[in-house]
């Protein structure tokens, strides 16, 4: 533990750290949202990589905490710190709801049920005019404050949102290493080996379920409040299946293998818009070959990969 505790508090420093090298600008911005996409990214690996629950409808989660936070706020007038943990737990009892018919789903059945509900929330985003504005969004939605001070630039909505998700990776970790994490593992290799040990696997799912949905919740209201406009365009599938790309990207049952697929899916299109036309082939390109030549993910592949070129100097060297 006191390993992952000094791991975290380098972490924690680079993060702190990195606005003095980029001093505010585009790349400010895109910083602020790969800190929500890693929030996004943990949220479905504790599901994915430590329970072994696919998910295909992540981002109706992240939607609805985003549009529950900004009809609140921009429509009736709510303070924004007390409706974020309103609507993050309204989701969070949505998802636990719905949770204990899905979840008794295994494989590419449950990533259709979770497809089929992503999908609805999506449709009613779009449908519910009167509420969500429909496809054109809503707008004047306020920037959190506190006190006189509003999270109006891009370096305050930086720390604002890091301070978030510093927060989420550090109870994501004390989870991964506790009773808990370990009955995820368990189920995630066997679940019927974890009932036999007397892991209560229905309940477990549906317990971890609801809180990937309250992270993600959580993700949309500062989305939401970064932005101040949403749109149902930015919760669709395409942005599920991004999700899922970041967790097996960076590495499954890994927090900070989560950020590492964050922070390179986030980045790299941005990188790559020099490429002008040819940007999207060259993104599907690397993806293809990281999937096929490190299954492990960044965060196993790249140290292997350094493991083995220390080996083969050492080996050169000797000889």
């Amino acid at each position: 533990m006191k390993k992952e505790l000094f791991k975290f508090l380098i972490f924690t420093v680079l993060i702190l750290v990195a606005p003095l090298a980029f001093k505010g600008g585009y790349l400010m911005n895109v910083l602020v949202f790969v800190g929500i996409n890693t929030m996004l990214a943990i949220a479905l690996n504790l599901l994915l990589g430590y329970c072994g629950q696919i998910s295909l409808g992540h981002a109706g989660f992240f939607g609805l905490g985003a549009y529950l936070s900004g009809i609140l706020t921009a429509t009736h007038g709510l303070n924004p710190w007390l409706v974020m943990p309103l609507a993050a737990g309204l989701v969070g009892l949505l998802a636990y709801l719905i949770g204990f018919p899905i979840l008794k789903l295994k494989g590419h059945y449950l990533a259709m049920a979770t497809l089929g509900m992503g999908i609805i929330i999506y449709i009613v985003f779009n449908e519910s005019v009167d509420y969500t504005g429909g496809p054109s969004g809503l707008s004047g939605i306020p920037a959190l404050s506190i006190g006189s001070t509003s999270f109006d630039s891009d370096v305050k909505s930086y720390y604002l949102v890091w301070a978030f998700t510093l927060g989420v990776c550090l109870f994501s970790l004390n989870l991964a290493n506790s009773r808990v994490g370990r009955a995820l593992r368990a189920i995630h290799d066997s679940e019927i080996a974890a009932r036999v040990v007397g892991v209560n696997a229905r309940e477990l799912k549906v317990r971890i379920f609801a809180l990937s949905a309250v992270i993600s919740a959580l993700a949309g209201c500062l989305y939401a409040h970064t932005m101040t406009f949403i749109s149902p365009a930015s919760f669709g599938f395409n942005f599920s299946v991004e999700l899922l790309t970041m967790v097996v990207i960076g590495g499954l049952g890994s927090i900070y293998g989560s950020f590492l697929g964050a922070a390179l899916l986030t980045l790299l299109p941005e990188f790559l818009r020099a490429a002008h036309d040819y940007d999207i082939i060259i993104y599907g390109g690397l993806l293809m070959v990281m999937v096929m030549f490190m299954p492990g993910g960044l965060v196993r592949s790249v140290p292997d990969a350094v493991r083995k070129l220390v080996r083969l100097k050492g080996g050169a060297g000797n000889a």
